[in-house]
């Protein structure tokens, strides 16, 4: 009798954690099968939030992993370059692919080269239509990133991106900083003629003043009148929108998602249909807003390349 009774309690017991088993069992199921859901949700929603943005920039998580496979532009000083760099990375400040000759104000400085010279240099950098081309630049700093790839993709060689929070990211990120030149191995380089759509100079604006919106990509301080950057005259273009270049970073440096961009342009006045002329100082900004415009959608926008230094210094062009 004692027996039975001892068979049933085992019984009993082995039934109990059989039960037990498949509860827990299936609440595991479902936790992970909704963790996996939301997941999988979180990850659409990424892609689909950084589609756009990821046509123009990489994170440091990629680059870390790509960095064989991509030619690295470090567009700071030669002083901060030469301290430490992204391991493999060449030198090339945005002034090595612009006409430098002369001084600011007068017409043509600081403009991106003809074609055949822009081809020449990017060759001796061992960079050509081929390449896959990641530029970083210091956050907070002028946009030379943006500047670079600007003149790249306007000359064709669209595989050119900017490393999203650049060197401040990279560096955050406790990646490893190397002190190394590399070789560079030239190469061969013939561009497509350039896209032109994404320039303007003062002759296309004087014909088409009355059906563009111009942009002020400088600082509200700028914008008001200083010249604190040697300009021959203070003020902004008639006309012209203060969208300051700053406005488009996040704290850390990464550049605001694209639906932060489209609400920053819509509610400065612009609409996606606009011919948009973005300056600055020296172009520089503006290229690299003119970037972030095509990105959010506004495709017609385009760099004036000549930007405030060439407008201010020639007195016939009115300024507010």
């Amino acid at each position: 009798m004692k027996g039975m009774q001892a068979m049933k309690k085992f019984l009993w017991v082995i039934l109990l954690v059989a039960v037990y088993a498949f509860v827990v069992g299936c609440g595991q199921t479902q936790q992970e099968s909704g963790t996996d859901q939301n997941n999988e949700q979180a990850q659409q929603t990424v892609s689909v939030m950084d589609a756009e943005k990821s046509s123009y920039f990489v994170d440091v998580d990629w680059l870390k992993e790509n960095l064989n496979d991509v030619v690295i532009i470090d567009a700071r000083k030669d002083t901060d370059y030469h301290k430490g760099h992204i391991p493999g990375a060449i030198h090339a400040p945005w002034q090595t692919l612009a006409d430098m000759e002369g001084k600011s104000g007068e017409p043509g400085w600081g403009t991106v080269f003809p074609k055949e010279k822009l081809a020449e240099t990017l060759g001796a950098l061992g960079i050509d239509e081929s390449k896959l081309v990641v530029v970083c630049t210091v956050f907070p700093g002028w946009g030379e990133d943006g500047r670079i790839v600007w003149e790249l993709r306007m000359a064709g060689i669209q595989d050119a991106k900017m490393l999203d929070g650049g060197w401040t990211a990279w560096t955050a990120s406790g990646n490893e900083i190397s002190q190394e030149v590399p070789a560079i191995t030239p190469v061969s380089c013939t561009l497509s003629p350039y896209d032109e759509s994404m320039n303007a100079d003062v002759d296309w604006i004087k014909v088409n003043k009355d059906k563009i919106k111009i942009v002020d990509s400088r600082s509200a301080k700028e914008y008001g009148g200083s010249t604190d950057f040697g300009e021959a005259r203070g003020g902004h273009l008639p006309g012209a929108i203060n969208i300051p270049f700053e406005n488009t970073f996040n704290e850390d440096g990464t550049v605001k998602s694209t639906a932060e961009l489209k609400e920053l342009f819509t509610n400065a006045g612009l609409t996606k249909e606009d011919e948009i002329i973005i300056y600055c100082t020296k172009g520089i900004r503006s290229a690299h807003m003119a970037l972030l415009m095509r990105m959010a959608g506004f495709e017609k926008a385009r760099n004036y390349d000549g930007s405030f230094y060439e407008w201010a210094g020639d007195s016939s062009l009115p300024l507010e």
